[in-house]
């Protein structure tokens, strides 16, 4: 653990005695793990991909149809972003012209738990948010 130093917040009164405070520093190369993986699983595009395969097994133009305003460039980078970070399968049969499925791997299916309940988390709670945006927007023009 590291040792920081820090003032006394306003309103504290600092003592004569010990003002080091000890605290927890996560670690670094922790942290870039999460954020990593977070940027991947948390961009709105691949929650959608994933979501639509959690429904099972599909081709391109199958999650093109069933995902609204995705460009086929940014299905394509999704796909490959998820195919890389094991998330996502890809399975060619040498058929004329070829037949590409995409699918969850184990890893994948893992993740459609968390993604749904966060999902629900957020419907449940939309109208507390909006609200609480209206009140943070009508007092910042008070200010």
């Amino acid at each position: 653990m590291e040792t920081l130093t820090h003032t006394p917040q306003e309103g504290t009164f600092l003592s004569d005695g010990n003002t080091r405070v000890t605290m927890h520093v996560p670690d670094q190369p922790s942290c870039r793990a999460v954020n990593d993986v977070l940027s991947r699983i948390g961009d709105k595009w691949s929650v959608r991909v994933v979501m639509s395969l959690a429904r099972g097994t599909k081709r391109f133009n199958e999650l093109r149809r069933e995902i609204d305003s995705i460009s086929q460039r940014m299905l394509t980078r999704t796909l490959r972003g998820l195919e890389r970070d094991g998330l996502v399968s890809r399975s060619v049969k040498p058929t004329v012209p070829p037949r590409v499925d995409y699918a969850l791997t184990e890893l994948g299916e893992s993740l459609t738990g968390p993604i749904a309940a966060l999902g629900n988390w957020a419907m449940a709670n939309s109208y507390a948010i909006e609200v609480a945006r209206a009140d943070f927007d009508e007092a910042q023009l008070d200010d």
